[in-house]
């Protein structure tokens, strides 16, 4: 029995057949593979994350591109977040903020539940 070759392959780059492949194994996309990335290290010391993905003739790492959490980035969201804590109404971007738990008050009564639908 011939062994299968083995590649790395970003899945911006995937052909044809890996890509059939892909979505065949992950036919809902993002949610399906989330559990199956992992990290790979690079010699360089940095790394990058795939799912592993079969065809006929190969074994294949797709790359996935991620955003990982940078400890920088944390503790100015962190320090932020203490500093607007005690003020009221803020400077208007409610971009950070969360929605109260009344969501009736954003209806325009257009989105009507209907049965049969």
């Amino acid at each position: 029995m011939e062994q299968k070759k083995r590649r790395v392959v970003s899945y911006e780059n995937m052909d044809e057949v890996l890509a059939a492949a892909f979505n065949e194994k992950y036919p809902k996309g993002f949610s399906d593979y989330l559990p199956d990335l992992k990290e790979y290290p690079k010699p360089d010391g940095t790394s990058f994350y795939a799912v592993t993905v079969e065809t006929e003739d190969a074994i294949c790492l797709v790359k996935i591109k991620i955003k990982t959490d940078d400890v920088e980035d944390i503790e100015r969201w962190l320090d932020s977040e203490d500093d607007d804590e005690g003020e009221e109404g803020g400077s208007g971007d409610d971009s950070a903020s969360l929605p109260d738990d009344n969501i009736a008050q954003y209806s325009t009564g257009e989105d009507e539940t209907v049965d049969g639908d």
